[in-house]
């Protein structure tokens, strides 16, 4: 029995999608709900499983092309593989030129999507790699390695290729360019981020934060808060609960723009911005008033895990009322986030620097922060923004108002 494999009912609000990349060739056996092929919104890659165990027939579509739902993209053979004859190629003819179309070593070899994307990207054949994987497969850490042989200078044209590779391929990497259309995701948050400065009178007020108290709360009870609750004791949580006290002071800073009307949301759902190889996602944590700490950072791990290994949904990533972004994990020292639309604030995080500051009369350092509130002016007053920021401040330097909400 036959069975079409077929584009699954796509997110709300999302019309198509790209298909990225097959993970079965024509022939092969596949087991059921193992992924065949992913496919990319403008949001988040959908894994397609097959609905039960046989040969994959026919590929009825191939890489790169827009699909909708109810496409038919594959014909499955169900059945044991051994059951099912895989289709066999007819014979060329004498003297006939090799079918170009012909599976080649390169496209055989098995890679993820993400190891595909930084292959593509740097234009490097996965057979001149030697994997360290299951069953061989080529991994990040084997792309980054073979990168890095040349990145450190130490191989050079005439010099013996590392990893099977020859002296022409050294050559061709040293000279290239490439043009490769934006990924949906890319071209999603480019549309979004020239919206945004084009539709929100966007202004960036600055603060600093001296963190000495969160920091010794932290490193007090660190070991005692992850073996109680099996989850780590990060910053983000210090953050996150003192946004949501200054959201209830101002809550204009929690509202969004519609038409011409404020929609004033008596909720606090926190985006938080986490960095991912397919470009920067915000997965969204409900009521984060109503969270203690540990159940925050345990929901946080859970999100950035599913923006990490693909499996992020819509629903994870909207309806969002505010959204933090932290920069200093890469090093940033200060920076102004672009809004979130239709959110109308958003809260940039920075490097914890030890600097010099003026403590009772005495210059002492201290480990400092500094924060930068973007909003939109339109709704937002500076005097509203300024003090937004200072609540925040006034939280993180003296932990206890989190507990008792002051």
């Amino acid at each position: 029995m036959t069975i079409e494999i077929k584009v699954p009912p796509l997110p709300e609000s999302v019309s198509d999608a790209t298909l990225v990349a097959w993970h079965k060739n024509v022939g092969e056996s596949v087991s059921r709900d193992e992924n065949l092929v992913d496919l990319e919104t403008d949001k988040v890659v959908l894994e397609v499983p097959a609905p039960a165990a046989g040969v994959l027939q026919d590929i009825k579509i191939s890489d790169g092309t827009t699909v909708s739902a109810g496409d038919v993209l594959a014909i499955l053979q169900e059945g044991a593989a051994s059951e099912v004859a895989a289709p066999v190629p007819a014979a060329a003819p004498a003297g006939a030129a090799e079918n170009p179309d012909e599976p080649t070593a390169a496209k055989m070899v098995k890679t993820s999507p993400a190891v595909r994307r930084m292959l593509d990207e740097h234009d490097l054949d996965a057979t001149l790699i030697t994997g360290s994987g299951k069953d061989g497969r080529v991994t990040k850490a084997d792309v980054m390695s073979f990168l890095k042989s040349y990145d450190s200078g130490n191989v050079a044209p005439g010099d013996p290729a590392p990893m099977g590779v020859d002296d022409g391929a050294i050559v061709a990497l040293e000279r290239k360019e490439k043009r490769v259309p934006m990924t949906r995701l890319r071209a999603r948050i480019a549309e979004r981020m020239v919206a945004a400065q084009q539709q929100a009178a966007m202004l960036t007020t600055f603060n600093e934060v001296d963190l000495t108290e969160v920091i010794a709360l932290r490193s007090r009870y660190r070991d005692t808060f992850e073996k109680e609750h099996g989850v780590r004791l990060g910053f983000m949580s210090f953050f996150a609960k003192a946004v949501v006290e200054a959201l209830k002071k101002f809550p204009v800073v929690n509202a969004s723009v519609e038409d011409n009307d404020i929609v004033y949301h008596n909720y606090y759902d926190i985006g938080i911005a986490v960095s991912s190889e397919r470009g920067l996602m915000v997965p969204v944590l409900r009521d984060v008033d109503q969270l203690s700490f540990a159940r925050f950072e345990s929901e946080l791990g859970i999100m950035a895990k599913k923006v990490q290994d693909g499996s992020i949904g819509m629903d994870d990533l909207t309806g969002g009322t505010f959204t933090i972004t932290n920069g200093g994990i890469f090093g940033s020292m200060m920076s102004t986030p672009i809004l979130n639309p239709p959110q109308s604030a958003i809260l940039g995080m920075h490097s914890i620097e030890q600097r010099p500051v003026v403590v009772d009369g005495v210059v002492v350092p201290r480990p400092m922060m500094y924060l930068a509130l973007t909003y939109d002016h339109r709704i937002i007053d500076g005097r509203e923004a300024v003090q937004f920021l200072v609540t925040i401040k006034q939280q993180l330097e003296d932990p206890s108002r989190l507990l008792l909400q002051v």
